[in-house]
């Protein structure tokens, strides 16, 4: 018994499965703009990190150029934000000194200047 084999015939519709191919010069374009687009969200994502570590005035300059909700759309920018400002104190560590103007304008409130004079607490939250 021989057998012989006989050639096999794809189906139309399998070759159709396999989408069409792209031609080397469509596919090298497509990679170079792709290569380009991740390059620019890299570089944006710099950006946006770096000034996020920059004082509060640096910061504010560098996002008041920023077109719209774009960073908060394309970026993960709350946890960004979070470990950007995260900080280093530990439970027990004394608090950083700062300089705040008062709520009418009319001095600045040093931290140290208070805490020589007395014992200062500091409570943050909303109250709405």
């Amino acid at each position: 018994m021989s057998t012989t084999s006989t050639p096999v015939v794809q189906d139309k519709d399998e070759a159709s499965k396999k989408g069409p191919r792209l031609k080397p010069r469509t596919r090298k374009a497509l990679v170079s703009v792709l290569v380009v687009l991740l390059a620019a969200y890299a570089a944006f994502a710099g950006l946006v990190l770096w000034s996020m570590r920059q004082p509060p005035e640096q910061f504010g300059k560098v996002m008041a150029k920023m077109p719209g909700p774009v960073p908060f759309l394309l970026f993960p920018f709350e946890t960004a934000w979070t470990h950007a400002r995260a900080g280093s104190l530990e439970v027990g560590d004394a608090a950083p000194d700062f300089l705040l103007t008062s709520v009418d304008k009319s001095r600045q409130v040093q931290l140290s200047v208070l805490n020589r004079q007395q014992p200062v607490v500091l409570v943050f939250g909303s109250y709405t």
